[in-house]
């Protein structure tokens, strides 16, 4: 499909997609480290978190939802909206 048959460029919604997984990925991973007790680790220049049991169950579930309900009621994502690429019809 070539971009003007489609209307907006290819590029335009893979980057958008990735900067939802990374944010998502991030600041939800961050988000429940720090909100179940597990805390971020660093050493150095390294940095960390780790999650496992129910704050894993919980963070899969955030993650899943954060692409679910934001694409379905919200009118898409964080970086699709701000990247201009409406939700998938």
């Amino acid at each position: 499909m070539n971009e003007q048959a489609s209307g907006l460029p290819y590029w335009r919604c893979v980057f958008s997609f990735l900067l939802d997984f990374l944010t998502a990925f991030f600041g939800l991973g961050i988000a429940v480290a720090l909100f179940s007790g597990r805390g971020v680790e660093t050493e150095g220049a390294s940095f960390n978190f780790n999650l496992s049991g129910l704050s894993a169950v919980v963070f899969f579930l955030l993650f899943f939802g954060y692409f679910i309900i934001f694409n379905r009621f919200l009118g898409g994502t964080i970086w699709r909206r701000i990247l201009g690429v409406g939700p998938r019809a």
